[in-house]
């Protein structure tokens, strides 16, 4: 039975709903009069139903698919302007017990390099992030009681928050480890961590227990169900996404959408971000080996159809994918990007080789966190170093209620125009710095509160100064 409020996984996440949902769907990809309500619906940037938005990926008339990618881009400027959030992922340890079919961390791999970040090599991990322009990390790392146990991931954060280098200073750590208890996820949130990220990779049961077919991962249920556990314990903000790819698109998508209404009905508020990877090569795993992978199109209208069924989420894109397929997306309704990214613990330090096998998937967008800046100023994007409302503590609904009101932008652009400055006068190429300062004399006039753009001006010459730090 399907129950949006239900705390247990096959009830928010129910089988019998979203075959019913692909079904109708399918019957009404042609309905015009059906595609248009919708679409109109959505016009009102409230947000749409599973259901609903099942319909739209289904769409074959073109004009009104068309309808579909404008009103997404019209969304994402009306929440988010042109802010585009930076950050990158840092890999702890890739030592693992479970037995997961499309990751090389997987415990029958036995000739992938195995390796485990030291505190001492943790600080030469971030003071190399640090001095790329970092702000925001997402630490990795595999399931692994004995060696990868919560107190090691708890020093870890401490000894990242600990790290004053130059200038530069990690101000937002997020998280993505194992499934664990409400009781462990209170201890993360009291390290203080941002968001709590897990993603699903598949929610269609049957098939997730094949792709995990040992280990605790296996345990769908208590995977499901861990955003639940982690909002139980107080942590407000948390990632959830697929891994198309893995299974038929069309029901992860359902499914994906299905979470963020049950986590908004039963916790009060939807998820923080939606991530939308996709299978990659790695080590002993090629994506031949699944036949469900995406094509470019599919893959964007799903990235157009989230941001019109969920218009306050974060959405995120890493560098699995090309500069040229980062590039459509951002238009449609992604907000944030990592780069300069590395996928193999110690990656930062030292370079990968061309044989290193320790990383978790092969990265496709292998440009440097500054020429990743240049190319999004060149396209009129703020690249964002903000960790402000994490810091003041606008989370969970507090967050959700500033965005859906537009208030929300009278911190965001600023804080992202000072972020920026921060990393032009740090970090910056020539030609980066000299595209950046065009863009804040633009962007600055753009802030509509007089009073915010005054405070925003005079920070800005504070921080040429060298000042550091500065948040509305």
């Amino acid at each position: 039975m399907y129950d949006v409020k239900s705390k247990k996984a096959e009830e928010f996440i129910s089988d019998e709903e979203i075959l019913d949902t692909m079904a109708y769907a399918q019957a009404n990809k042609s309905n015009r009069e059906l595609i248009e309500s919708i679409i109109e619906k959505a016009s009102k940037m409230q947000g749409i139903s599973h259901r609903e938005a099942a319909v739209l990926l289904e769409c074959d008339l073109q004009d009104e698919n068309e309808k579909v990618y404008k009103l997404a881009k019209e969304i994402k400027q009306k929440f988010y302007g042109n802010r585009i959030v930076m950050f990158a992922p840092l890999y702890l340890s890739n030592y693992c017990i479970n037995g997961c079919t499309y990751c090389p961390y997987h415990l029958k791999n036995k000739h992938i390099a195995r390796k485990k970040l030291t505190q001492e090599e943790i600080v030469q991990e971030v003071m190399a992030l640090q001095d790329m322009g970092h702000k925001r990390l997402a630490l990795e790392t595999g399931e692994d009681p004995v060696n990868n146990p919560l107190e090691y991931v708890l020093e870890s954060i401490k000894t990242i928050y600990s790290i004053k280098h130059k200038n530069g200073e990690i101000r937002r750590v997020n998280v993505n480890i194992a499934a664990t208890t409400v009781e462990n996820y209170a201890k993360l949130k009291d390290a203080g961590i941002g968001t709590y990220i897990l993603f699903q990779e598949t929610y269609h049961k049957e098939n997730y227990e094949a792709l995990h077919p040992t280990g605790p991962k296996h345990d769908y249920a208590y995977h499901t169900e861990a955003m639940d556990r982690a909002m139980e314990a107080g942590i407000d903000d948390v990632g959830i996404g697929v891994l198309f790819g893995l299974n038929m698109y069309r029901y992860d998508f359902i499914g994906l959408l299905m979470h963020a209404e049950h986590l908004e009905a039963a916790m009060g508020v939807g998820p923080h971000t939606v991530s939308v990877p996709r299978i990659r090569p790695a080590d002993d795993i090629d994506t031949e080996d699944f036949e469900n992978a995406i094509s470019e199109e599919i893959f964007e209208k799903i990235v157009a159809i989230l941001r019109i069924a969920v218009p306050y989420t974060g959405m995120i894109v890493s560098t699995r994918e090309s500069k040229a397929t980062r590039e459509r997306v951002l238009n449609l309704g992604v907000t944030q990007l990592s780069g300069g990214s590395r996928t193999s613990v110690g990656g930062y330090v030292e370079e990968e080789a061309e044989d290193d096998n320790s990383a978790q998937f092969d990265v496709e967008d292998k440009r440097t966190l500054d020429q990743v800046v240049n190319w999004l100023l060149e396209m009129g994007y703020i690249p964002s170093f903000c960790t402000a409302c994490y810091r003041e503590g606008r989370t969970g609904d507090r967050f959700m209620k500033l965005v859906k009101s537009g208030q929300i932008a009278n911190c965001c652009q600023p804080n992202a125009l000072m972020t920026l400055k921060e990393y032009l006068e740090d970090y910056a190429s020539e030609d980066t710095q000299k595209k950046g300062e065009a863009l804040i004399a633009r962007e600055v006039e753009n802030i509509t509160n007089e009073k915010v753009k005054a405070i925003a001006k005079e920070h800005l010459v504070e921080l040429h100064d060298g000042k550091r730090d500065f948040r509305f």
